[in-house]
């Protein structure tokens, strides 16, 4: 799992899922969770769209609402991904002790 230059050789799979245990958001798990936005606004959007067919005002007006949740919860983990900034996936290892960090890596040359 360890190169000789001492990056990871990590799959995207293993990025998400080292980003859904690990602090911080890697790069792979970003993309993956936007496109499940993308998937979801897709969704909404033809539900809106049927919704408009049929005339039912309620019908409307609920998944408008639904529609309207899902784009500020995007936006505003857009902007707080903005404010915080992306982790490196090696990073992640090296909090989970996956891969040894600096400190340890200047011990063992002692």
């Amino acid at each position: 799992m360890e190169t000789h230059k001492g990056k990871a050789d990590v799959s995207s799979a293993e990025a998400v899922f080292l980003g859904a245990l690990a602090p911080g958001v890697n790069g792979p798990t970003w993309t993956t969770l936007k496109s499940a936005f993308v998937m979801l606004g897709v969704c909404l959007a033809v539900m809106f769209g049927l919704a408009f067919s049929s005339s039912d005002s309620s019908l409307i007006l609920h998944v408008g609402l639904l529609l309207l949740i899902a784009l500020t919860l995007f936006f505003l983990l857009s902007w707080f991904l903005a404010q915080t900034g992306l982790v490196s996936v090696e990073h992640q290892m090296q909090e989970m002790n996956l891969m040894p960090n600096d400190h340890q890596r200047s011990n063992k040359g002692e």
